[in-house]
Order: structure tokens, then sequence, then C-alpha cells
């Protein structure tokens, strides 16, 4: 009995040093090697995990940054070019300098301006309802108003304004992460140039009907008139399929486009108001001028 118990030790021993073995083995034969610096380029970043960058994650990013030799196509919304300086400094790589962008809400389809001609009574998403039919309002094209961009957002940077139902970026918190861009099934959520002093003009509409078919649906709606291409000098507006857009790169915010368009597509943010127009006094008759 004593033999046979020391010898079912002696066994389930062997059999344990035997399996350390191989394993040992197996772990050095597909071992895989990851360079330290992934970590401590991990730790220079923001560590919100957002996806921004394109990447599943900061870690992810950081693997990228350190595995490729020109990280000029990679950027970090959340850390910015400061960020991205230093992590190249680290890697002894060099990044280039990006502008800070914003999410732009190109909508101005509220309450007000595109009512409502039927009710949606199903499951509160953009999504859900942009697969079942065109929306509550005339226009196909604008915001459904439920809210997935305020769900995705990692920042609570972006909100639904109760009274026009449509989403509003908070500038100070957003990081231009895109998420929001991503979620918005009928894509009226842009990531833009924040511009000096956050002064931004874009045309907020993304309807692509006709002219006359965009404007029964809302009162605002570009109709593709023109008149802002025109009086652009920097040649920054194009009209394509009814729709204006303004490029950002080519802006230089003139605001010479606002005032020329006819159903205030065009809108302007962050600017001061504008002086009051003064008109000249009309002449006198009868005075004569004292030398």
């Amino acid at each position: 009995m004593n033999e046979t118990l020391l010898y079912t030790i002696l066994i389930l021993a062997g059999l344990g040093v035997f399996s350390a073995i191989v394993l040992y083995f197996v772990a050095s034969k597909f071992k895989v090697y990851e360079d330290p610096r992934i970590d401590q380029t991990e730790e220079l970043l923001p560590g919100a995990n957002c996806g921004g960058c394109g990447y599943p994650g900061c870690r992810g990013f950081a693997t990228a940054l350190v595995e490729k030799d020109d990280i000029s196509s990679l950027f970090c919304p959340v850390g910015g070019s400061p960020t991205m300086k230093t992590v190249a400094e680290f890697l002894g790589k060099t990044a280039p300098e990006k502008e800070p962008a914003i999410a732009v809400v190109r909508c101005n389809g509220t309450c007000a301006n595109r009512p409502r001609i039927n009710s949606y009574d199903g499951a509160s998403s953009c999504a859900v309802e942009a697969s079942l039919y065109g929306g509550e309002t005339g226009c196909t094209w604008g915001c459904f108003g439920k809210g997935d961009c305020v769900v995705v957002c990692p920042f609570d940077a972006i909100h639904m304004n109760p009274e026009t139902n449509l989403p509003e970026v908070d500038q100070e918190k957003c990081t231009a992460c895109g998420n929001c861009v991503k979620a918005c099934p009928n894509m009226i959520i842009e990531l833009r140039k924040r511009g000096p002093k956050e002064r931004r003009v874009f045309v907020s509409c993304v309807n692509k009907d006709k002219g006359a078919v965009a404007r029964k649906s809302c009162k605002v709606a570009c109709i593709a008139c023109g008149k802002c291409v025109k009086v652009c000098p920097f040649e920054a507006i194009t009209i394509t399929d009814n729709l204006a857009y303004i490029d950002f790169e080519k802006c230089k915010i003139c605001r010479k486009c606002v005032p020329e368009c006819p159903t205030n597509a065009i809108w302007e943010v962050n600017f001061p108001p504008k002086p009051p127009k003064v008109e000249p006094e009309p002449a006198q008759e009868g005075k004569e001028e004292v030398a």
C-alpha cells in the first residue's frame, strides 16, 4: 500500500516536472517580444481610449507609434500637437503640427425651421429611425434628434437642446475624437478647424434636394443659389449636388458670404457683433460754409 502511494506521488511529480519543462520550451519558442518603449509611449498619451486616432485605445496607438518609422499620418486628437510633439521627441521621430479641430453640427433644422409632419414611435435611436424611414419632418437629410451622438461621446461634450431638438457641441470639452461623426447616420456632424479665436464659418445644412424642395421642407436650407460662391474672394466655396460647402482649408473667415445667403444657411460662430451701419446725415440746404 505504501509503495503504491509512493509510486503515485513520484509519477505525478515526474509528470509535473516534465510538463513544466515542455511549457518552458514552448514559451521560449513562441515568446512575443514587446518593445518596452510601448509602455513608456502609452504613459505619454492622454489615456482617453476614445479611438479617435483610429486605433483600439491608447495601447494600440502607442504600439503603432513605436513600430512605424514615419508617424506623420498618426495623430492623437485628444492630446493634440503638444502630445504628439512630446511622443515624437521621445521616439526620435518627427510629428507634423496640426491645427486643433472641433465637431460642428451642420443642421439648423429646429422645430421652428423644420416642422414635424409625422410622429415616430419606436426605439429612441437615430440609426434605427434612419433605417426605417426618413424621419419626422419633410427633410430626410437633417438631424433625427434622438441623441446617438450624445451617447457615444466619452467627454460629455455634446448634448441635445430640448428647445431646438438639435445637438450642441461644448467647445471647451470637445476633443475632436470623431465618435459623434461616426454615430450620425445622416452625417450632419463634421470635424473642422477650430479657427483663430474659435471663430468659424460654415454652411449649416446637408440637404441635397433641389432649391424649391429643400426650402419647402426647411426654412433655412441651402438652395444652391450660388451667391456665396460669387462673393468669396478665396474660392473656398463650391456647390455640389445642390449644396454649398465651405472648405475650411481655404476659408479666411472674411464673412462676405454670410449676408449674401438668402436663407441664412451660412453660420458665423464666435464673432463679435457687427457695429450698426451709420447712415450719413443728409446735407442741409441753405447753409453757407464759413471760411
